[in-house]
Formats: C-alpha cells, sequence, structure tokens
C-alpha cells in the first residue's frame, strides 16, 4: 500500500508538550515539512527562546540552539555569520519577538541578516499564564487585562508584519494562519519560500502565523479556532507584506 501521509522525518517521535488543541503542534509540522522537502535538515539549525516553545530542541532532528528571552535573532545572527552554510531559523512566539526581543527583530531585519524567523501570534502570555502581550487585541481579555485592553491605558497591538514593513532591509514578510485547511496549506507553502529565500541568499524572512491557544483564552479548541477567524484575522489580515524577489521581478 502506497503512503500518502506520514511523520515528517525532520520531526523526532518526542510527544508534544502543548495544550489540547494548541496550533503549535501544526506549526512545528510545517516547519520541518520544509526542512525536508529542501533537504536541510542536515544544516539546519534552529533558535528556539523562552516561551511555549522553549523545548522546541525536544521535537526538531535538527541542531537546536536555546537562547535567553527575546535574543533569538541576535543568537541566530551570530550562528547565520559564524556558519554560512547552515540554514538557521527561530522559532518565537509573541510576547517573545515583540515585547523583550523587540530591538533584536528591527535590527536584524533593518540588516536583512539572512536568517529565516517564524513568529507565533497567539495574542497572549502562553507559557507564564496568560498575560496580556504587545499582540493582544483591543478590550481582549486576559489574566492582566481582566475588563480587557484598555487602549488609552495599554496602548495598540503591535502589528510586526506592517512595523517591518517600512524598513528598507527585509526581503520577505508574511503573516498566515492556521484554523483551516485551506490556510494550512498556505501557510506551509509560505514557510517554504522564507527557508529558500535563505539558501538562496535573499536575506531576512519573517514568517507571522495567526495562532489560538485554547487554554489561556479560556474555550474550546474549536471556538478557539472561531476566535481566531472572526477577531484575529480581522485585526492581522493575512498576506504578503513585503518580498523584494516580486518587487525586482516587476
Amino acid at each position: 500500500m502506497a503512503v500518502v501521509f506520514q511523520k515528517p522525518k525532520s520531526l523526532t517521535d518526542a510527544e508534544l508538550h502543548y495544550c489540547p488543541g494548541c496550533t503549535h503542534g501544526i506549526i512545528h509540522r510545517l516547519v520541518a515539512e520544509a526542512i525536508d522537502t529542501l533537504g536541510i535538515e542536515g544544516k539546519a539549525i534552529g533558535v528556539a527562546p523562552v516561551g511555549c516553545a522553549v523545548m522546541a530542541y525536544n521535537y526538531f532532528t535538527c541542531d537546536m540552539v536555546e537562547a535567553a528571552h527575546g535574543r533569538a535573532p541576535a543568537v541566530a545572527t551570530g550562528i547565520k555569520r559564524s556558519l554560512p552554510d547552515n540554514v538557521v531559523f527561530t522559532y518565537q512566539g509573541d510576547g517573545d519577538l515583540a515585547s523583550i526581543g523587540m530591538a533584536e527583530t528591527v535590527h536584524a531585519a533593518t540588516r536583512n541578516e539572512n536568517i529565516t524567523v517564524i513568529f507565533v501570534n497567539n495574542a497572549i502570555y502562553g507559557m507564564t499564564g496568560g498575560q496580556m502581550a504587545p499582540t493582544s487585541l483591543p478590550g481582549q481579555v486576559t489574566q492582566t487585562s481582566p475588563y480587557g485592553r484598555d487602549v488609552k491605558v495599554a496602548g495598540y497591538p503591535v502589528k510586526i508584519c506592517e512595523l517591518l514593513a517600512g524598513l528598507d532591509g527585509p526581503n520577505f514578510l508574511a503573516r498566515v494562519a492556521v484554523n483551516n485547511v485551506k490556510n494550512v496549506k498556505n501557510a506551509k507553502q509560505v514557510i517554504e519560500k522564507a527557508f529558500r529565500n535563505q539558501i538562496e541568499g535573499k536575506g531576512f524572512s519573517l514568517v507571522e502565523v495567526v495562532s489560538s491557544c485554547p487554554t489561556n483564552w479560556g474555550m474550546t479548541p474549536e471556538k478557539a479556532l472561531q476566535w481566531v477567524e472572526e477577531k484575529m484575522i480581522p485585526y492581522y489580515p493575512l498576506g504578503i507584506y513585503k518580498d523584494k524577489s516580486e518587487e525586482v521581478a516587476k
């Protein structure tokens, strides 16, 4: 019988520690599938900082490096410059990348460092118990905004793709989602493109993945996916925000 679907070779057999319904597992699979498709398992180096994906080293078969909270782009920059023939990626959450690690994100992007950034945006601090994140929506209830995010006090959510698109440096910026089959298929193609860009030496690529966090949102997995569709995607529109390859083609 022909095999039509199986676990990517770049994923280990370890059981994921994520909460039921968490979409980190889907995103892990898409990253692993890109590594398999491009045949770079032996050259790939992942960087995971503090956050829900802090134990990503248990799940990917490629080399993994642990970074301090928010410092993944800086660590990835050092690795890539030291080992330019390797394919280096970071896997970061919104609290990590858009808060404590914002400076590293912006400066790696403006330098157009030849790395790939996978940015998981679930609009909340997941690992530490559900506090308001830089990406939490206006009015969103969290552990630290029990009456909803008040933009007069906390400001507006940070839109990373739109922010970085204003820089001259980055090569590729895209926002995808994994809340339904169509979006998962598109996310797979975009993540693969981000890795391929690095292999081709095009520079900094960031893929923002709009994701769900059923546990900290206080929802069932099904309701959380609906919330992504109805609330998050309208605020964080999907699409390609910068692609220098397309700009050159035009």
